[in-house]
């Protein structure tokens, strides 16, 4: 799997594969490019390296994760050139396998819902800070990145979801008809009294 691409080229590429952790796993069905410095204003990057992005600057292939809005952690596949800071939201997907796991750590969703949304996937997974860095090409590691099975989907594209600047950057992908894709919902700015 060559993760040592833009995220954008990369992005299309992992719906349709697989992503185990902690018991579960799931069809990655819905993903978001984010672009590096200066580049995509939308991504974590887009000033600079700091403390919490560090690990978007590569190499490729690792999990970088975050907390968000006080309470929800998302997930993202690092992807390159290294130096080059740029990764790829997990947004939704479909429980595989472990879907009894699933279940306990999300005891109020419908199957389908599970996994429909980045924090309700990172959820599932048991993602969190204790994540951030997992090797996901590297058989060992308690998170894994595995190549799809089977046909390949049919790629939809379009605005990433929830944000509010690079509103126009069409680098979300879902695999089109789907049940498990997320609903697509424009960014809010928040004013401020």
């Amino acid at each position: 799997m060559n993760l040592d691409r833009p995220a954008d080229e990369v992005a299309p590429d992992l719906l349709g594969c697989l992503l185990q952790a902690h018991g579960v796993t799931v069809r990655l069905t819905e993903v978001e490019a984010y672009s590096g410095e200066g580049l995509d204003p939308a991504s974590h990057a887009h000033r600079g390296p700091t403390l919490r992005n560090q690990l978007m600057y590569g190499p490729p292939g690792f999990l970088y994760v975050y907390f968000t809005y006080g309470m929800h952690w998302c997930a993202n596949v690092v992807t390159g050139p290294e130096g080059r800071a740029s990764a790829v939201l997990l947004r939704a997907g479909e429980v595989v396998d472990g879907l009894e796991l699933a279940r306990e750590r999300r005891p109020r969703s419908s199957d389908r819902d599970l996994c429909r949304g980045p924090a309700r996937l990172a959820k599932a997974l048991a993602l969190d800070a204790s994540s951030l860095g997992a090797d996901l090409l590297d058989p060992a590691s308690a998170v894994r990145l595995l190549p799809a099975v089977g046909p390949r989907p049919t790629v939809a594209a379009g605005p990433r979801v929830g944000i509010t600047v690079g509103t126009e950057t069409p680098w979300r992908f879902w695999a089109d008809g789907d049940r498990t894709v997320s609903a697509y919902k424009p960014g809010v700015r928040r004013v401020r009294p």
